[in-house]
């Protein structure tokens, strides 16, 4: 790769300072691919990143998706080795409970997990009402039960992410915001930001919900669509107690974990979709937010006697598989997009960090095959639809 000329110039511009873009930027930077430049509208992880409910589980119905969260839920295992700063992994064991009907899908997902390294094991009824006495749980007919995952500080890994990615020489631009790609013909060569231009031989877009406006600006409209959720604290009884688990749920489409001592944090499948995401209510209304909570009661009945002490709104970025967008964008060369988490991102950012270094340094993917997630797959009618998907999870994913 050629530096450019401009604000700097770099071989490489990240655009995104969110969990996402960090993470390519550190592990680009490990790899010494020239110079890298990082820009955000805002500061470190301050978007959809430290919104993030967080959770760190395998439970995937797609092999790709659980290789990124086995390799990820390694790393966040082991965050002071590796990346330094303080551990970012908090326990706490996760299940995942499925409609009746769907039981046999979930014990051929957890077979394929198992084969992908997921530390995964089928429980029964009894079983798991010995794990979480406070749950409702007769209409269990078996669960997957992750006994070592738990839930991580978003805000920490980014910033962790980018401190060593800068102290290997990513330059980093906060408060610069990327006002469009820039062009020569059909080649992109840089990015224009209100601070000026940056000339880059490659942009990748680590730009989440705000991904459909840039790209469609530039000739490309991606499939991406806002969708905007709500998660509630609630504060348990001192009479009840709280059983320190994480659980998706989808009787009662619902998810929650154990937050601060005493606190149960609770999130919701679904959302309305077309929310501004620089624009969107920053909290949810009394109702909504009770709503939620009675529903999640529903498998934690001791949910209904507390106390809603705090709420967090964000905005999703989905795709119509739910699964992201990695990969060259055809119509853009020298432009890579990493967008379209819908809901997931978070805990398998530091694999697909890892596995878009090695596909900028070495071509391709060695880690995890990225081929799946190409960002030209809906255009060519192959859309991301595994033999054990739940029917919950063609809407949504966390």
């Amino acid at each position: 790769m050629n530096q450019g000329e401009g604000l700097g110039g770099a071989d490489v511009c990240i655009v995104g300072a969110g969990v996402m873009g960090a993470s390519i930027a550190y592990q680009l930077a490990a790899r010494g691919v020239g110079r890298i430049v990082i820009c955000d509208q805002g500061s470190v992880g301050e978007g959809m990143t430290g919104r993030s409910s967080a959770l760190i589980r395998m439970h995937y119905t797609f092999r790709e998706e659980v290789e990124l969260a086995v390799l990820s839920f390694r790393m966040f295992r082991a965050w002071t080795q590796l990346v330094g700063g303080q551990p970012v992994f908090h326990p706490a064991p996760f299940v995942r409970i499925v409609h009746a009907d769907e039981a046999d899908k979930l014990r051929q997902n957890v077979a394929m997990q198992r084969e992908c390294g997921a530390q995964v094991e089928l429980i029964d009824r009894p079983t798991l009402a010995a794990l979480a006495p406070t749950w409702a749980v007769e209409d269990v007919e078996v669960a997957a039960y992750e006994p070592e995952s738990g839930y991580g500080s978003p805000g920490q890994v980014a910033s962790d992410l980018l401190t060593r990615a800068r102290e290997l020489g990513v330059v980093y631009l906060a408060g610069t915001k990327v006002l469009g790609l820039r062009r020569s013909g059909d080649q992109v060569t840089g990015v224009d930001t209100a601070e000026g231009p940056i000339e880059a031989s490659l942009v990748i877009c680590a730009t989440g919900v705000w991904t459909r406006p840039l790209l469609r600006a530039a000739g490309w409209d991606p499939p991406i669509e806002t969708e905007f959720h709500h998660v509630s604290f609630v504060r348990r009884s001192k009479a009840e107690p709280v059983d320190p688990m994480a659980c998706i749920d989808s009787v009662s489409r619902t998810y929650f974990r154990p937050d601060v001592p005493g606190t149960t944090l609770v999130g919701s499948f679904y959302g309305p979709r077309g929310v501004d995401p620089d624009n969107f209510p920053q909290h949810p209304t009394e109702a909504e937010a009770v709503a939620l909570v009675q529903a999640a009661s529903r498998r934690v009945p001791g949910l209904a006697d507390g106390g809603i002490v705090g709420a967090v709104t964000g905005v999703y970025d989905m795709t119509p598989d739910t699964r992201p967008l990695i990969g060259p964008v055809p119509t853009l060369p020298g432009c890579l997009l990493v967008a379209g988490f819908s809901g997931m991102g978070f805990k398998i950012s530091p694999a697909v960090g890892l596995a878009v270094a090695e596909l900028v340094a070495d071509g391709a993917a060695s880690s995890v095959d990225l081929g799946a997630f190409g960002v030209e797959r809906f255009a060519e009618g192959r859309p991301i639809q595994p033999d054990g998907e739940y029917r919950d999870d063609l809407n949504t994913a966390r």
